[in-house]
């Protein structure tokens, strides 16, 4: 097939959810088909990515929108009804590039990355193409709502519930397929839209996510991974360290908590003290997986599946999440993750999890192959490739 990936972000380097899922998908697609990509480049810095991404596609087109033309779009965005994230990334220069790129094309299948990038394909998008959701975004933006601190984010985050609930009603049956990543955000929206949903999970390389023997487990070492300026991971740490880890210390007093991930912002810094570590960017994340005793997921808000959950768990570490990393799975509570309801539950799972050398073990023997059988890269590639295909013109 001949495929256009339209994304909202370069996919390079696929350091955070959306990245990590075309470029992994894309390097598995590249064998046997013609794949082709436009994207959006937010900073000088993306521009460099080209090379890395020639490599992969056919060929490259990219549009540079800078992050304060975004942000003005947002802005005059409050005076219309559609959601701020989708005039977040208007641009009729894209639109022109999008449109030549097509009638240039003749592309069998177009896989359509975000809700973001369906207003490039209003009103009415040609039956070849599929909208790719990494989770249902209202309801993301639903459960944030709930769990915000400030009398402004609350109302914020309510109104944009709203503007997105709307938006996805009308524009996702106007698709002829919408994937999502997880059985909750498709029964979600399927409830929501009565739009054709289907499933196409996140995934795992498990080329670098696998059990490693040259890197010994550190005892008592609680880690949890993820970009530190994503509110959902900013207000899991802080959550954790404010209402669970003293919990832990109280029956272990060694334990350490490592957060690691890239740019973190002020609040995750504040939260460093002897029994709080925080690393920033980290190259090899799988080395400290491979050191952790345990991997927390304590997100309150969000949606779809957490990759943090899948290579904990294809790596054999033990994971302690509440449902917002867990439902998405489609596993029982012991099968490689212990799913907490509160801070209590949290705190005992995690210390059972560091006293317990056979509970943990039982835990890590029911973990990994789910992962391998489910949720690898290739896997999920071939899933994608039948979806294509089956929305292909010819």
């Amino acid at each position: 097939m001949k495929i256009l990936f339209v994304a909202n972000r370069i996919p390079f380097p696929p350091f955070r959810g959306d990245k990590l899922k075309i470029w992994n998908l894309a390097n598995r697609l590249k064998a046997g088909n013609e794949i082709h990509l436009i994207t959006i480049a937010e900073t000088r810095e993306d521009l460099k990515y080209r090379q890395h991404l020639e490599e992969v596609f056919s060929s490259v087109t990219i549009l540079f929108m800078p992050k304060w033309k975004s942000a003005l779009n947002s802005a005059l965005g409050m005076l219309g009804s559609k959601p701020l994230q989708v005039a977040y990334f208007k641009s009729p220069a894209f639109a022109g590039l999008l449109k030549d790129k097509i009638q240039q094309g003749n592309y069998d299948a177009i896989h359509v990355q975000h809700l973001r990038m369906a207003q490039y394909f209003e009103p009415e998008p040609a039956s070849n193409v599929i909208l790719d959701l990494p989770d249902a975004f209202s309801l993301y933006w639903k459960r944030r709502s709930l769990n915000a601190k400030s009398w402004w984010m609350r109302l914020f985050a309510k109104l944009e519930y709203k503007r997105l609930l709307r938006y996805e009603r009308t524009v996702l049956p106007r698709f002829n397929l919408n994937l999502v990543c997880s059985d909750e955000d498709a029964l979600y929206l399927r409830e929501h839209s009565k739009a054709r949903i289907e499933v196409l999970p996140n995934g795992v390389d498990t080329s670098v996510f696998h059990p490693k023997s040259g890197i010994s487990r550190v005892k008592g070492r609680i880690l949890f991974t993820g970009n530190m300026d994503y509110e959902p991971n900013v207000d899991a740490v802080v959550w954790f360290c404010e209402e669970i880890l003293p919990r832990i210390l109280k029956e272990n007093p060694d334990a350490e908590f490592v957060i690691a991930g890239q740019r973190p912002v002020s609040r995750v810094m504040k939260l460093a003290n002897k029994h709080v570590r925080i690393t920033g960017f980290v190259q090899d994340i799988s080395a400290e997986y491979a050191k952790a005793d345990v991997v927390v997921a304590p997100l309150r808000f969000g949606a779809g599946t957490q990759n943090k959950v899948l290579e904990a768990m294809a790596m054999g570490i033990p994971v302690v999440c509440t449902a917002i990393g867990f439902k998405g799975l489609g596993i029982e509570s012991g099968q490689g993750a212990v799913l907490a309801q509160n801070a209590d539950e949290f705190a005992m799972q995690v210390s059972g999890i560091l006293q317990n050398e056979e509970y943990r073990a039982k835990l890590v023997a029911g973990g990994g192959d789910i992962i391998r059988t489910r949720f690898s890269w290739d896997a999920i590639a071939v899933q994608l490739e039948n979806f294509l295909r089956s929305v292909c013109l010819k």
